[in-house]
């Protein structure tokens, strides 16, 4: 019997229901519970994933995290506007700042992550699956950085992750544009591993994941730290990455470009660019 098969344990964390975790043998499942908002991302998702994901890294039981989302139309739809906009994404709560959008992608773990890509991922779902080690797609499911057309940019690690994980010129061209990838595409650039019919995907993830629970626990968690430069809790790697995005994501904000990508948002029209 496979760990998709166990019986689930559910595990409480906080959130107020935006997020659910359920321990299946060795992996935890971690769902993005806001199917009517596209699984957006707002505080109680942010507080959700990240206590899940330091359950997963403080229990020894836990040897593998599945991430997804709830329904069968979107697996992560990005920031929730109106949480941004309200400052609820950052404030006070230093743990916030530690884990990053979605309380992840900054949140190093050493458990190996899977991204189970339910459907639409364009913008913050695409960031959470390049945080993640490994992941799997529906048929359904499309990829892309499309912020630019938004007048701002990938500043959930997707502007530097995403030219190290694809080839550099298609990386360009997809952040440049703002044009989706279709899963099969996205295989083909190996930004995921597998794509298999949406009612396969979780099964297809646990799958995966049993590949690695064949293994000694510790020694997979030793190999991730070492492949991804992870030395408590930090990669130092992508420090300068990181303050680079928030010295020019501060700028960005400022201009009248941003203002009126998001007044057009909005409004449900065509921006109309000036260049500053």
């Amino acid at each position: 019997m496979g760990s998709f098969d166990t019986e689930p344990e559910h595990i409480a964390i906080g959130g107020d229901g935006a997020v659910l975790a359920e321990k299946r043998g060795h992996v935890l499942l971690v769902t993005l519970n806001r199917p009517e908002a596209r699984n957006a991302v707002n505080r109680a998702v942010t507080v959700g994933v990240g206590e899940a994901l330091d359950y997963a890294e403080d229990t020894t039981d836990v040897w593998c995290v599945i991430i997804t989302g709830a329904g069968d139309r979107a697996f992560c739809a990005g920031a929730d506007l109106k949480a941004a906009a309200a400052g609820e994404l950052g404030g006070d709560d230093e743990r916030l700042r530690r884990w990053g959008f979605a309380g992840y992608v900054t949140h190093h773990v050493s458990k190996p992550t899977i991204a189970a890509v339910n459907g639409f991922a364009l913008g913050g779902g695409t960031e959470i699956t390049l945080a993640s080690d490994l992941a799997v797609a529906a048929d359904s499911a499309t990829f892309g950085l499309p912020e630019v057309k938004r007048g701002i940019f990938a500043g959930a690690g997707g502007a530097f992750r995403l030219p190290r994980q694809i080839p550099d010129k298609i990386a360009m061209e997809v952040m440049l544009t703002g044009e989706p990838l279709s899963a099969h595409r996205a295989r083909e650039l190996g930004l995921v591993n597998q794509v298999v019919p949406l009612d396969d995907l979780l099964p297809a993830a646990f799958a995966l994941a049993d590949r690695i629970l064949a293994n000694a626990p510790v020694a997979v968690q030793v190999t991730k730290r070492i492949a991804k430069g992870i030395t408590d809790g930090k990669v130092a790697a992508e420090e300068a990455d990181w303050a680079r995005s928030a010295a020019e994501g501060a700028h960005l904000m400022t201009t009248q470009d941003a203002r009126e990508g998001m007044r057009a948002f909005a409004e449900k029209r065509q921006p109309r660019w000036e260049g500053k």
